[in-house]
Formats: C-alpha cells, sequence, structure tokens
C-alpha cells in the first residue's frame, strides 16, 4: 500500500503538467502552430520510437554522454582525492577550480572547436571538462570534511595510513562522491545535448530537436524534448538508486 501510495504521489507531477498544456492547447492560450497536443505529441515520440529513429539519436547521446562522464570520474576521482587530502594542494588549485565551475560550459565551446575541431570529440571533450570540475570538487570536499574522530580512532588502533585511507577515508568521502557523480552526468548530458545543436552533429537528440524546428515539425520538437526530460530523469534516478543501495549509511 505504502509503494502505491508513493507511486500516485510521483505522478502528480506529471499529471499536472500533462493537465495544463492539455488546458492551453483547448484554449488555445498559446497558438496550435507553436504548441501541438499533448496527445499527438505522445503519439509522435511513439512513432519515433517504434520505427527506430528516435533511438538512434537517442542512442548517439547517451554514449557522448557515457564518454563524457567516464573521462571526468576518471580523472576526477583520484585527483579529488590527491587534493582533498593534502589542504595546501588544494588551496593552490581552488581559485581555478571555482573560475572554471563559474563559468558556462557552453562559452568553452569555442575554444574545444579550437583545439579539436567539428567532431564527437570536441563534443565529448566540452561535456568532460565541465563534468570533471564538479566531480574533482565534491570529492576533494568530501575527502576534507571526513570525520576526524573515525580517522584518529583507526590510528590509535594501529591503522597505517593506507589502512584509514582504505577502510574509513573512502568511505567517509563516498556520500558526497555521489552526490559529485549524480550532478556531474546529469550537467554532461546537458552540455552534450547543447554541443549536439550548435556544434556541427548530424545526429543525437540535441540535433533532432533543432532539425525539427527548421522543418517545421513541432511534434517531433516536443517528443524530442520529453525524450531529454526522460533521460535525464533516469540517469538522476539510476544514480539515486545506486547511491541509496552502496551507500545506506549516509548521514549516520
Amino acid at each position: 500500500m505504502e509503494v502505491l501510495v508513493k507511486m500516485l504521489r510521483a505522478m502528480v507531477g506529471p499529471l499536472a503538467l500533462f493537465l495544463i498544456w492539455w488546458v492551453t492547447f483547448e484554449l488555445k492560450l498559446v497558438s496550435p502552430r507553436l504548441l501541438p497536443s499533448p496527445i499527438g505529441t505522445v503519439e509522435s515520440l511513439v512513432q519515433s520510437l517504434f520505427d527506430g529513429s528516435m533511438l538512434v539519436d537517442f542512442g548517439y547521446t547517451v554514449t557522448r554522454t557515457f564518454y563524457a562522464f567516464a573521462i571526468a570520474s576518471l580523472l576526477g576521482i583520484p585527483l579529488g582525492i590527491v587534493a582533498g587530502a593534502d589542504a595546501r594542494i588544494y588551496a593552490s588549485l581552488e581559485f581555478l577550480v571555482d573560475f572554471f565551475r563559474s563559468t558556462p560550459a557552453t562559452a568553452m565551446f569555442p575554444l574545444f572547436l579550437l583545439i579539436f575541431g567539428l567532431g564527437d570529440v570536441s563534443k565529448v571533450a566540452v561535456a568532460a571538462f565541465a563534468a570533471f570540475l564538479i566531480v574533482f570538487f565534491n570529492v576533494a570536499y568530501g575527502v576534507m570534511n571526513a570525520r576526524q574522530t573515525r580517522m584518529l580512532a583507526a590510528k590509535v588502533m594501529g591503522a597505517s595510513r593506507f589502512q584509514v585511507f582504505r577502510d574509513v577515508l573512502f568511505f567517509e568521502a563516498l556520500p558526497q562522491t555521489f552526490i559529485g557523480l549524480r550532478t556531474a552526468v546529469s550537467l554532461a548530458l546537458v552540455v552534450i545535448i547543447v554541443a549536439e545543436m550548435f556544434i556541427g552533429s548530424d545526429n543525437g537528440l540535441g540535433h533532432r530537436i533543432i532539425d525539427m524546428q527548421i522543418v517545421f515539425n513541432l511534434k517531433q520538437m516536443y517528443a524530442t524534448i520529453l525524450m531529454t526530460g526522460v533521460l535525464g530523469y533516469g540517469l538522476n534516478l539510476l544514480f539515486l538508486l545506486t547511491e541509496h543501495k552502496l551507500v545506506h549509511w549516509a548521514g549516520r
């Protein structure tokens, strides 16, 4: 019963959005040429999934996002641990990290285009760069804010420096690390979508949105936007479930 209540509660938001969209369309508060019906949009989405056209672009976007996120994680986690474990290292890098974190990733497109050219490499690189900063900061923050009492207790009991890191520090930093990973994968997806729109792409969900806008196929444009939302929500939910499974002690 409790699970059913949670599911119904989770459906309130989507149903409210659908209702507002439907009322707006029926009352013609927005021109039907600019805002298609929600039912027609969903039908268009289902059709494009069955004929495979949407799935092809979906696959390209997911692949690029995965590569960007993997690069960001493989670099951000170990470097974040090193910086967080030594206050002097983090202090020397803090300005650069905060500066580039505050710089919109889209502002870096021209630079990455000059370095990597038109192609997938530049899209993945700029998304990986943006996601890396998020991972690095959160991992370093998690390490720096690990509970000192637990680390001291382990040292008092004779644990070596490596054992303190492996058995205490690693797990203490894991909740904040997962927050960084969850945020980073969402940011990587956003940057990839925008890059597909504006950096010489002929596939991907971002390109599909722009392409459908140009040919004025608004049902498909809105359908693709809905698909990007579903993808982003799905990635976030996947990381939340993984976090609850692996980091069940968080906050205790």
